[in-house]
């Protein structure tokens, strides 16, 4: 059985990276193929150093930093990367690995962290935050969109068998390209993280600083409330527009190593998330640590987190609505018990992941070839 897995870029190790990690744990005879791939030599451990097979983009000018804007390009790089010699091919896809070309004597399986955002419901939000959605640029960005959301809604016929990452994503697998997909819940290393009862005055939130994260939403929030310290770990290309709108009980540290983002969830008060996510790690891995979640009651987090329980909701992506919920926990916050918080978030621990996963594609390909 000759594997090939594709992932669409390799530049840094985020959460469909941690999935990526698990898959090759799996298959560890897989080859390993890419848009482009830009790690660091010390970042390189979770692909077990393997070689990776990319595409041309990872030799056109300005790549190693801005490959994005070959995004127009990524639907015909993917489909000239050349599985064609493999039995199984697996991609992990939040964009365009999905669209890999197989053929009839082959099995595709796609872990689908999310059909691509920006093609489909949060285009509105890309296109409004880049200053796309008005003049020349914006018709011309919206032509591309719209032919890449034709080839995007073409290609999921090429995959046998979606896996989604939640029940959320599966909804929209089934929305945008009429297609079943199987639930199996992304690995988090719940053992890296420890419970802590001794919190301290502060609250958290963590993420890479681009529009749909809501970043700049919770540091406006936390800027009409002095009293209250907020700390903001992450970097990304919004850090310096958050900045600039932070009061002085909002401490921005920028990226952080695992080590420090880990004791800062550890001791906070409450992880503040306000974005409608596909899934949601960091939001697992702070009850992990026994930390309540305030979050905006949208998409994966509905899966992941127990209203009242381990957490509580906000119900717009609005600052009035996340004040409401800051002051409604903290009347509450007596009533939470860290333990059973914790309890809650080792249901989506990594041996979990890679039961349920290696379970699922030795039934296809069963099913498939015998």
């Amino acid at each position: 059985m000759k594997i090939a897995i594709i992932h669409e870029w390799l530049v840094t190790y985020a959460g469909s990276e941690r999935v990526l990690e698990q898959i090759l744990q799996l298959f560890p005879e897989a080859d390993l193929y890419s848009l482009v791939e830009f790690l660091p030599d010390n970042e390189k451990e979770f692909i077990f150093n393997k070689n990776v097979g990319t595409s041309f983009i990872q030799h056109l000018p300005f790549a190693r930093k801005k490959f994005r804007i070959y995004f127009p390009l990524m639907p015909f790089a993917i489909e000239k990367i050349d599985v064609s010699n493999y039995n199984l091919v697996i991609s992990s896809s939040h964009a365009v690995a999905k669209g890999v070309q197989t053929n009839k004597n082959q099995l595709h399986i796609c872990y689908c962290h999310t059909p691509m955002r920006y093609a489909w419901d949060f285009q509105d939000l890309y296109l409004k935050e880049a200053k796309l959605d008005r003049g020349l640029k914006g018709i011309l960005v919206k032509t591309i969109l719209n032919r890449v959301r034709i080839w995007d809604q073409k290609t999921a016929k090429r995959v046998n068998h979606f896996v989604a990452n939640s029940k959320n994503v599966a909804h929209r697998i089934e929305t945008f390209y009429n297609r079943e997909a199987f639930v199996i819940y992304p690995p988090v290393d719940i053992d890296k993280f420890q419970l802590e009862t001794q919190k301290e005055d502060f609250f958290i939130t963590a993420s890479r600083m681009v529009p749909y994260k809501r970043v700049e939403l919770i540091v406006e929030a936390f800027s009409e409330m002095p009293d209250k310290k907020l700390v903001v770990i992450g970097d990304g290309p919004d850090f310096m527009k958050i900045k600039k709108k932070a009061k002085k009980n909002v401490v921005l540290l920028g990226y952080q190593k695992n080590n420090i983002l880990k004791e800062y969830l550890q001791k906070a008060r409450a992880f503040i998330f306000a974005a409608e996510e596909d899934f949601g790690i960091l939001p697992v891995e702070a009850q992990a640590c026994g930390t309540p979640v305030i979050a905006y009651g949208r998409g994966g987090i509905l899966e992941t987190t127990i209203e009242n329980k381990t957490g509580i909701f906000f119900k717009e992506q609005t600052v009035k609505s996340l004040i409401e919920a800051i002051i409604e926990f903290e009347k509450r916050e007596d009533q939470f018990d860290y333990l059973e918080i914790r309890k809650n978030a080792e249901r989506f621990g990594t041996e979990r992941f890679k039961e349920e996963f290696k379970e699922f594609v030795d039934r296809k390909i069963r099913d498939f070839f015998l």
